[in-house]
């Protein structure tokens, strides 16, 4: 079987991935998002996050990742979903997706991201990867979801989004 093109082409009973993390943390209007400066994702528009270390939570991960990506703490932390990420070259991450209501500490540029404050109604979707569109818009209403989705590169090829 040559690469996958769509989600059919992708044995999701079997499937593993990267686990990892994002924190959207929500401040009224507001949502602090990153200009990742380094790996997976270099240059776009994102939220804090990462992988997991060996046998650490989804939760610890999310504020361990927050604190060292902008040198402040999300607190009052909610799950908000998981999205899964196949990527045609064979990489694949499993991303567990949280929200947070208030933030310890001023956020600040690190090695590996610059923080900025966005208006929600202004999220600047045009610099994030291209499925963030199809469920961000579902964590800011509060409502959960689970994503499965295929990227070639940065380009979305498939996708399916279940509202929890």
């Amino acid at each position: 079987m040559g690469l996958p093109r769509t989600l059919a082409d992708v044995d999701w009973a079997r499937w593993t991935g990267v686990a990892c993390t994002l924190v959207f943390v929500v401040r009224g209007a507001e949502v602090l998002l990153i200009r990742k400066k380094r790996g997976l994702g270099a240059g776009k528009i994102n939220a804090p996050g990462g992988r997991l270390e060996p046998g650490e939570m989804p939760l610890a991960c999310a504020i361990r990742e927050t604190r060292e990506e902008v040198c402040a703490v999300p607190r009052g932390l909610a799950w908000c979903g998981r999205n899964r990420f196949q990527f045609v070259d064979g990489y694949a991450t499993d991303v567990h997706v949280f929200s947070a209501r208030e933030l310890e500490g001023t956020p600040a540029p690190t090695a590996e991201a610059d923080p900025f404050w966005a208006p929600i109604a202004e999220v600047p979707y045009a610099e994030m990867w291209e499925d963030d569109v199809l469920w961000l818009p579902h964590l800011f209403a509060g409502r959960q979801f689970s994503g499965r989705f295929l990227l070639d590169g940065d380009k979305l090829l498939d996708w399916a989004l279940e509202i929890l």
